[in-house]
């Protein structure tokens, strides 16, 4: 006789354990999440590949609200399991499309140091740094009991320990991304903490603008045209009115870029467009078109369609204006020199808002007619081309934008 003792595997995982081993049958549809994660742990320990695959899968799949309301315990379980790397990654990519509610959370204190790391260290955690620096502070003293709730009481020994506690984080921490006043004034507290090259970079960054080695977090846009980083670093420049090549820094707003309308998922054409794109919401417009690497796209800060109330001529429409809509074009979906952006010269007719088109910058600068792409010149909008164009378009893409 064999005798397995597993001290952390409850009787009601290893019924469901068994049951499977001998009859092939697994229904979790009644089984709570706490269960559910049980045995994915329980088959992880005793290499029962498939079923942990199943279960993996099943709650990515099928338990997706209770992951989310129960992220602290999921995350630091999984983060135990080395072959649990597609839920690791699904849990983190969650929390970084919307990070702000989770890392601002009192349970948020509770992660283990292992998933501290882990989410850190991502390019595309989407929230101001200096969350991220005021959460790796409280996440600190939550770690080290001993200190002192009151950070004007501590002495050289209270910094010493945290510092043992947060070595290894606070390298990951993007110090260009955070404004200089607020270094000065949340940072700056804790430079006893900070290893002193890093502490160099920042106090040369703060009082001198040289750009810190770890450069800024890149926030991911789900776009199959074009690169995050040309939208992060170019694009985002221009919204801001600035010139491309300078660096964004800590001082500069933030943008999120929620994906609205795909052509290649709901159709190429005025009708979807306009049903998808309606309201006055800054919106961002990127098309891909036939027989070229092009890009093409634009940017209005009041939206493209439905902008009002007004009654007008569906064969002439109705114009809007802003100060701040822009075209532009960029010689392929990675192309950093060759780009040209038309600013609005005429800011009454900065949008058409007309039947026969989908979008319509200015009197058809850039315009939208199902499934074609018309450029023409009439002085409303810096010209991206030298010559009219008519292109055939084959996706498109528009995002909302919202400033952080």
């Amino acid at each position: 006789m064999i005798i397995f003792n597993k001290p952390n595997i409850t009787p009601a995982i290893f019924d469901i354990i068994i049951k499977y081993i001998y009859t092939g049958e697994l229904d979790l549809t009644k089984q709570p999440g706490e269960n559910i994660l049980g045995l994915l742990i329980a088959s992880d320990e005793l290499l029962l590949e498939e079923l942990f695959e199943y279960v993996q899968n099943y709650l990515i799949e099928k338990r997706t609200s209770w992951i989310y309301q129960n992220f602290v315990l999921v995350l630091n379980d999984v983060f135990r399991l080395d072959s649990c790397k597609k839920l690791q990654n699904y849990c983190l990519e969650s929390i970084c499309k919307d990070p702000l509610p989770f890392i601002t959370s009192k349970s948020c204190l509770l992660l283990d140091d292992n998933v501290v790391f882990s989410l850190l260290k991502r390019d595309d955690l989407q929230v101001r740094e200096i969350i991220i620096w005021n959460f790796l502070i409280e996440w600190g003293i939550e770690q080290t009991p001993d200190l002192r709730s009151d950070r004007n009481n501590w002495n050289n020994e209270n910094y010493e320990t945290l510092e043992k506690t947060l070595n290894q984080f606070i390298p990951l921490i993007r110090f260009v991304g955070i404004s200089h006043e607020e270094l000065i004034d949340k940072v700056q507290p804790y430079k006893a903490i900070i290893p002193n090259n890093l502490l160099k970079e920042i106090e040369e960054f703060c009082y001198n603008n040289i750009l810190p080695t770890l450069p800024l977090r890149t926030r991911k846009i789900e776009s199959n045209i074009i690169k995050s980083e040309l939208i992060n670093l170019i694009i985002v420049n221009w919204i801001d009115k600035k010139d491309i090549m300078i660096t964004r820094t800590g001082n500069d707003p933030l943008y999120k870029f929620n994906l609205i309308y795909r052509g290649s998922r709901d159709g190429i054409n005025n009708k979807s467009f306009k049903n998808k794109c309606n309201g006055r919401v800054a919106s961002l417009v990127l098309i891909k078109v036939s027989g070229s690497n092009r890009i093409f796209g634009g940017y209005s800060s009041i939206g493209f369609s439905a902008l009002g109330n007004n009654l007008w001529n569906k064969y002439d429409g109705i114009f809007y204006d802003s100060s701040d809509n822009f075209i532009f074009s960029f010689e392929n979906s990675e192309d950093i020199h060759n780009i040209k952006i038309g600013r609005i010269i005429n800011n009454d007719k900065a949008i058409q808002d007309i039947e026969t088109c989908g979008f319509n910058f200015g009197w058809s600068s850039l315009s939208m007619i199902n499934t074609n792409l018309n450029i023409v010149n009439h002085d409303i909008y810096e010209r991206i081309l030298p010559t009219e164009k008519i292109f055939y378009i084959t996706e498109l893409e528009t995002f909302s934008v919202t400033k952080l």
